[in-house]
Parts: C-alpha cells; sequence; structure tokens
C-alpha cells in the first residue's frame, strides 16, 4: 500500500471540496508527513492535515486530518485528531455538537467517537489501543491516544472501500474548516458522506400501527410542525376503528376527562346532570362494542396536570394485564378490572412547549413513545420562483431548500435537548413563494427569536440571523 498515493488522493479530494490549494498566502490547511522508515516503526509515523496557522514541524494546536500508516500491508488507522498542543483556535468549534454527529455516522463497529470533543484528557478504549488488527501501531497509538477524538480502522486503504472512509473524513474536515465556496463543492462534500448519512426511509403510519397493535398505548412526541395530529388521525382511519378525540390544556380536570357533574343549564332552576368525559364515552363504547377496535386521540396529552386528570384510571394502563382482581371507578354503575383488547389510546406530545407539566416515569412505563422527527417532503421537484421545491399537491409545494438550512444549523449547532426545537416540515409548505415568505416572517422568524430570547441555541445565532437576512432582509437583532 502507497503513502504517497493516499497523500495525493487526500490532497485531490481536499481541492475538490474546496481547500484553494493554489493561494499562496491564505492555505486552506498545512501538510504533514512524518513517514520516514524510522517513524514507520511504530514510531509516530503520520500524515495529514493541520491548521492553516500552524507550522510545518514541531507540536501544533487544534483539529487535524491525521492518517497512522504502516507499509506491512497491515490496516491503518483514519482519525480526526487534536494537536499535542492542545487548542488554540478551535475550542468552540470542539463544543458543536454537530462535529460530534458527523463524525460518529463516519465510523462503524471498528470505529470510535469520543463523547467530548474538546475533552483532551481522556484515552482510547482498549477497543482500539488493544486492538489485535493494530498491533503494528500500538505505540504509536499509545502516544496519541488522548488527542484522537475520533477513529476508524481502515482494512486496505486503496481499496475502493478504503478510499470511501478516507473521503468521507476529508469532507468531514472539510466542512469544519469550511473549505467548500461554490455548489460544486457543496455536492462533492455531499457525495462523499452519503453512503454513510443516507437517511433511512420510514413507512412511520405502518410503524406506528405495528406499535400500537404490540402495546395499545402510544405517545406521538415530537417538534411542532412534524404532524403528529394528522398521523394520528390518519393511523385511526386507516385501522377502520371508532375514534374519540380529546385535546389537553391547563384546565383539563378528572371530570372533564373521566366523569363529573355539571349544572344543567337548559332548566331554570339550578340542577346538576351528569357528564360522560372523553375517556368514559370511548370506554363505554369499547365495553358495548367487543369486536370493534375504538381509538381515543389525546392531543397535547402533557399540557395538563396528569396526576388529576387521571386519577385513578391511571393504574389501568397496563398493556400486559391479563387479571386484574382492583375493580376501578369510572362512573357510577360502571366498573371495570382492565381496559377491553379493543381499547386503544393515541397521544401527542409536543416537545418544543418548555412550559409544560413533566410526565412522570411511571406514566412513561405505561406508554410505548415514538418520536417524530422533522423530516423532507418527497415529492417531484420542481423550481418556483427560483426556489427549489417539492411539489406535494396540486395546490401546495414543500420549499425543502429552505427546511434544509434550518435543518443543517440545527444539527451542528443544537445540543440533544435542543434538537426537539427544531420547526417540522410542516413550516415549510406553501401555495407558492410569497406564502412561504410569510410563513418564514410571521412564524419562523419569530419562534428563532423566540429561542434565542430564551438563551437557547446562542452559539447558532449568527447563522440564523445570515440566513434571515438573506431571505428576508431581516435581522435577528434589531
Amino acid at each position: 500500500m502507497s503513502i504517497q498515493n493516499i497523500r495525493e488522493f487526500i490532497k485531490a479530494q481536499a481541492e475538490q471540496f474546496g481547500a484553494k490549494t493554489d493561494n499562496e498566502f491564505n492555505k486552506p490547511y498545512v501538510e504533514r508527513n512524518n513517514t520516514g522508515q524510522e517513524a514507520l516503526n511504530d514510531n509516530g509515523a503520520y500524515f495529514g492535515f493541520i491548521h492553516p496557522e500552524e507550522e510545518a514541524s514541531g507540536p501544533f494546536h487544534d483539529f487535524s486530518l491525521t492518517i497512522f500508516p504502516n507499509d506491512k500491508n497491515k490496516p491503518w488507522l483514519i482519525c480526526l485528531g487534536i494537536g499535542s498542543s492542545g487548542f488554540k483556535n478551535d475550542y468552540e468549534l470542539a463544543t458543536y455538537p454537530g462535529l460530534r454527529r458527523l463524525f460518529m455516522k463516519l465510523i462503524n463497529e471498528k470505529g470510535f467517537c469520543k463523547s467530548d470533543f474538546s475533552d483532551i484528557e481522556t484515552g482510547l478504549p482498549k477497543s482500539i489501543t488493544g486492538s489485535q488488527e493494530l498491533q503494528h501501531i500500538k505505540n504509536t497509538i499509545k502516544t496519541y491516544t488522548k488527542v484522537l477524538p475520533s477513529c476508524q480502522i481502515v482494512d486496505d486503504p486503496e481499496s475502493e472501500e478504503g478510499k470511501q472512509v478516507i473521503s468521507a473524513f476529508v469532507a468531514g474536515y472539510a466542512k469544519l474548516r469550511d473549505w467548500p465556496s461554490n455548489k460544486d463543492h457543496r455536492k462533492a462534500i455531499t457525495e462523499a458522506l452519503e453512503p454513510f448519512i443516507k437517511t433511512e426511509t420510514k413507512d412511520e403510519e405502518r410503524e406506528i400501527k405495528n406499535l400500537l397493535n404490540e402495546r395499545k398505548y402510544i405517545v406521538l412526541q415530537g417538534p411542532p410542525g412534524t404532524g403528529k395530529t394528522r398521523t394520528a388521525k390518519s393511523v385511526a382511519d386507516q385501522i377502520g376503528t371508532k375514534t374519540f378525540f380529546t385535546q389537553f390544556h391547563a384546565e383539563t380536570s378528572f371530570s372533564d376527562f373521566i366523569f363529573g357533574i355539571r349544572p344543567d343549564t337548559t332548566n331554570e332552576k339550578l340542577r346538576y346532570k351528569e357528564y360522560l368525559g372523553s375517556f368514559s364515552e370511548a370506554l363505554k363504547y369499547a365495553v358495548d362494542n367487543s369486536t370493534e377496535k375504538v381509538i381515543l386521540i389525546i392531543d397535547e396529552i402533557n399540557r395538563a396536570n396528569l396526576s388529576n386528570v387521571l386519577g385513578p384510571i391511571f393504574y389501568l394502563f397496563e398493556h400486559k394485564m391479563d387479571v386484574s382482581n382492583v375493580e376501578i371507578e369510572i362512573s357510577p354503575n360502571f366498573k371495570v378490572k382492565k381496559l377491553p383488547d379493543n381499547f386503544f389510546v393515541i397521544t401527542t406530545m409536543n416537545t418544543a412547549d418548555r412550559s409544560l407539566a413533566v410526565v412522570d416515569f411511571a406514566l412513561r412505563r405505561r406508554f410505548a413513545w415514538y418520536n417524530k422527527s422533522p423530516r423532507i417532503i418527497k415529492g417531484s421537484s420542481k423550481r418556483l420562483d427560483s426556489v427549489s421545491v417539492n411539489k406535494i399537491t396540486e395546490e401546495e409545494f414543500f420549499f425543502k431548500e429552505d427546511f434544509a438550512v434550518i435543518e443543517e444549523i440545527f444539527n451542528w449547532y443544537a445540543s440533544s435537548p435542543e434538537l426537539n426545537l427544531q420547526p417540522g416540515e410542516g413550516y415549510f409548505i406553501a401555495k407558492n413563494e410569497a406564502e412561504m415568505l410569510n410563513r418564514i416572517r410571521y412564524e419562523v422568524f419569530p419562534l428563532i427569536k423566540e429561542y434565542l430570547q430564551e438563551g437557547l441555541l446562542r452559539s447558532a445565532k449568527e447563522e440564523f440571523n445570515n440566513y434571515f437576512s438573506t431571505r428576508l432582509n431581516l435581522s435577528l437583532f434589531e
């Protein structure tokens, strides 16, 4: 295996990804090549790219693309590394969750990613340092064990599979260094990363139907605009059930959902009448019609005080409760020991609503949880007023470029909890360009501004501001 061939390969890839190597005064990287024969005897041989502000030799700072080779036709180690001098310019970059998310997708069971890329105190796990495949460079790996946040064993770097891995690591480094400056560069990076980050196409409604049959009580959770309520209704329609619907809010009570009494406003004298809540109505129908499937849809379940709303029926939500000697009173003259087999519950929960009551662990155990994440809506690709869209109906379009920009910002800068705030695909559906601009101006823009005002996604503020300034000529900070 030729070290020189791979050196030339990664330089060619770097240029394809936007590294302008012909600019004498503004180099995109400094190349390091320590692959002399003495070094190749497990004495620290490596080559790759380091920060353009670093020197050509000696200790260096910040992120690097580092490759540990050998001349014995044995596996190489391809790494995102950090200079032994630690961080100088890249510490903030190391804290971006998207950087770790990206490189995590580039590795398989023979690779490793640190949970914290800013950590230069923790060494590699034994799966790397003690790997039998890497015994020929074990001393070299031991030398750099604390400064290799992501690495992948490559059996044959000159094979098609090996070059694919190396190309993906170079593409990841190109994104890290912000090399791409035009569509061709970005396209090349996307193509290099695509085999590793291709999103799986899922039939969500089929998955939810299967989960419902298995678990009976499920929660569809996700950010606003991901179609949770629409999906719940669609699944119920496909199953062909009798459907009951209710929506929780802060004032929802036991008497609203289960049973209570209310004033009879049709009578001149003050008198009260019994009131069956939506749960009791649905349950009674299921008991009386045992051959028919019944689904109760509860929208926005965590907007209410669930302990107060559910009361004693909380006990009944055990999907495998075969026998029970406890009888729960639902309403006068209506008691059950268990929920009937033909009774199902689908609830929705907006994960972006920070003012909601916490869902306790006991309730979480009783329900299955299905995540609805923002996703691209497939359709025929068209150009509408010079904007790339997918036509999804005769009258509506999905503005995929706007969605992609917002998604990329969230993927790169958002912490795991903040990913639950990403506006879903529903925000990016409009009949024309003018309507889409209004949706961005009056829905997406205020939402992102509110997030920033609450101290969320602060590291992404300039990226968001650049998007709104370019798309709307509107600043977040006026």
